[in-house]
């Protein structure tokens, strides 16, 4: 009998403060299903909002994955198409290629929603790096 294998999605996620002082939040979204990235940022003003954004935007994505590959990628007539639909759940597409090497991580089954509980670690890891960027800056 041979075993199922399971198509996951994996997010890494990354957290800067930018020039302005507002909290830019990425994600590079990695669909197993279709074999395909996406990244998006959003701009916030405090860490808990950029987490709780942060949860919604995963949950989008996870939802949402199959009308944003078949705008984006399949249907190329329009690139911009997949912005218009990012921008209605008030995030942008990164076009930057590179992507913080240790940025904190989820996999999750490409059916189903991102549990809450999976936040907690890429909390952690947001909020250490995050202090870690501000004692360099301090000069600590």
């Amino acid at each position: 009998m041979r075993a199922r294998t399971e198509v996951r999605n994996e997010y890494r996620c990354s957290i800067e403060m930018n020039q302005n002082g507002k909290y830019c939040v990425r994600v590079r979204a990695g669909f197993a299903r279709n074999q395909w990235n996406l990244s998006v940022y959003f701009l916030v003003s405090t860490f808990d909002r950029g987490i709780k954004k942060l949860e919604s935007t995963l949950q989008f994505l996870q939802k949402s994955e199959e009308r944003l590959w078949f705008w984006g990628v399949d249907r190329t007539d329009d690139p911009n198409l997949t912005a218009e639909l990012l921008r209605e759940e008030g995030l942008e597409l990164d076009r930057r290629t590179e992507f913080p090497e240790r940025a904190p991580g989820i996999e999750v089954s490409a059916e189903r929603p991102v549990p809450a509980f999976a936040l907690a670690p890429v909390r952690r890891n947001l909020a250490e790096s995050l202090n870690q960027v501000r004692a360099v800056a301090a000069g600590d």
